[in-house]
């Protein structure tokens, strides 16, 4: 039965189906509509023939028979007095048959039977008139009308009678058409009422039943689906979803089972992935021990490259230029030149090693988190490098003010002395160095600009030059590791930011770059500072 029903119903849609059971009952109201105005026309038919037409002829035919017993009564007054005054009522009662004479014919011209009662009446009243009336009322004097009538009396008696017994004929008809009419009107309005009750009674079954049919075949499947999308919804993805009902509701079953299909799927390929990222995450746990443990190597390392590692090349050093002291002048130019070089490439193996050192404990050696204005770590950057500002006639322009981040106030102070430096360094020869801090706000970071009006950097090297120990000039040129940049760059990302050369201006060196602002970078330094020193010290 269910096969059937889906079979039947999957023919159309739920749009398609609520339209030909509302197609239906219409059809069904519009039946029982015209049905139900038929049998009330009828009725009403019945109830005017009743009313309107053989009760009213009936009134007119006792006025009739009033009309012509008024008649007889005025010539028999006539004849007995003699007095024209007693032919009133015969005149009038001419005028009065006339009239409901006519009346008559208009209200039941259309009944056979009545009409010939009305014939034979006038047929009698005619003849009592002509054998009776007549002569009596044209009688040229009062003795001959008395005359006339006592001639004419017992005639006059008969066709009289004759009279009075079609009245009875007449009014029996009357009564016989009323009865059939009342019948007729019974027979109408019970038949009305019959077809009315059942209109009434089809179009409640037929509601019922297309109710049950709408149930059956939409409402249910419907119903259905909802359930199983629930109980999907709730976690049961293994649930079947049958395509049941019209055929949009079948297409909309079959999507939300491919749906579920294809969530099951993605499930079961998500706790494949999360099994393996579960054994991932072990083995990231594992390297990160390994990594802590390599960590802690290269910091006693770092501890032996400045203390131990330094101390024979300071010895080296040192015993070079003893060497050069005590037997200078037995030491020809070359051998002194050799000296020179071995006290140099110790020198600069110490500068390295310094650097080095510096680099790899930037975000390493501190967690501090805390409110740096700007302008403090530039006042102190200018001090330190006060000396060789002096020396060169930098001119530093600067903003008004600088904003305030939360960072490390050293960390700070070693990138402003880095960037300005370095910009003395690269001075244009024969120009005094000019350089300009700006500062701006972009969205959520702090944007800065560091231009000078050097020697510049060609846009190929604008990556290159914030690579650690990468020189773009020889050390007869100018002097340093190449590691300033490089420490730059380290600094700014520890901070969250980042950093960049302005590849487009032309003028000198442009260096950008930006820092979180206050507000963003209070909630998150702490972690942030936390995950970027593991970060360092797994790299």
């Amino acid at each position: 039965m269910n096969r059937a029903a889906n079979g039947v119903s999957g023919r159309f849609t739920v749009q398609t189906w609520f339209q030909l059971v509302l197609g239906a009952m219409v059809l069904i109201v519009l039946l029982g509509g015209a049905a139900g105005a038929e049998v009330i026309a009828d009725t009403n038919r019945s109830t005017d023939r009743l009313l309107d037409r053989i009760q009213p002829a009936a009134a007119e035919a006792y006025l009739l028979q009033g009309a012509l017993i008024n008649q007889e009564t005025g010539v028999r007054g006539y004849a007995i007095a003699a007095d024209p005054q007693f032919l009133q009522p015969y005149t009038i009662g001419r005028q009065e048959e006339e009239r409901a004479a006519g009346r008559i014919r208009e209200l039941a011209g259309d009944n056979a039977a009545l009409m010939a009662d009305l014939d034979t009446l006038e047929r009698l009243a005619d003849a009592w008139r002509a054998s009776y009336a007549a002569p009596v009322t044209e009688a040229t004097t009062p003795a001959a009308a008395q005359e006339v009538a006592g001639q004419s009396v017992e005639r006059s008696k008969a066709l009289f009678d004759q009279l009075r017994a079609q009245f009875i004929t007449q009014n029996q008809g009357f009564a016989t058409a009323l009865a059939a009419d009342r019948a007729d009107l019974t027979r109408t309005r019970n038949i009305r009422n019959a077809v009315l009750g059942g209109v009434v009674g089809i179009f409640v079954l037929a509601a019922v039943l297309l109710t049950v049919i709408v149930r059956r075949l939409v409402a249910r499947p419907l119903a259905e689906l909802e359930r199983a999308s629930l109980r999907v919804a709730g976690g049961e993805f293994d649930h079947h979803i049958e395509a049941r009902g019209p055929s949009d509701l079948r297409t909309v079953a079959e999507a939300v089972e491919d749906m579920r299909r294809r969530i099951v799927a993605e499930l079961q390929s998500s706790r494949a992935q999360e099994a393996k990222l579960a054994e991932q995450a072990a083995d990231l746990d594992a390297q990160t021990v390994e990594l802590r443990r390599s960590n802690q190597e290269l910091e006693q390392f770092a501890y032996v490259a400045s203390h131990d590692l330094q101390e024979p090349l300071r010895k080296v050093a040192s015993f070079c230029q003893l060497l050069e002291k005590r037997y200078g002048d037995q030491l020809d130019e070359r051998g002194k030149q050799y000296i020179d070089f071995a006290v140099d490439g110790a020198k600069r193996m110490q500068v390295l090693i310094n650097d080095l050192l510096t680099f790899s404990r930037v975000g390493r050696l501190t967690d501090a988190a805390e409110p740096v204005p700007l302008d403090d770590t530039l006042d102190k950057a200018l001090t330190n490098l006060a000396s060789i500002v002096e020396e060169t006639g930098t001119e530093v322009r600067r903003p008004d003010r600088l904003p305030e981040i939360v960072g490390d106030r050293t960390l700070m102070t070693m990138l402003w002395q880095n960037l300005i430096g370095n910009a003395v360094k690269f001075a244009a020869p024969g120009r005094p160095p000019v350089i300009e801090v700006e500062a701006g706000v972009d969205g959520a970071e702090h944007r800065f600009r560091v231009t000078d009006n050097g020697i510049g950097i060609a846009p190929e090297f604008a990556e290159k030059v914030f690579v650690i120990f990468q020189r773009l000039h020889n050390r007869e040129e100018y002097s340093g590791t190449g590691i300033g940049l490089a420490i730059c760059k380290k600094i700014v990302e520890f901070h969250g930011g980042r950093i960049w050369i302005d590849t487009e201006f032309t003028g000198g060196a442009r260096f950008c770059f930006t820092l979180p602002r206050t507000a963003d970078l209070e909630s998150s330094t702490g972690t942030g500072a936390a995950e970027t020193n593991e970060t360092e010290e797994t790299s």
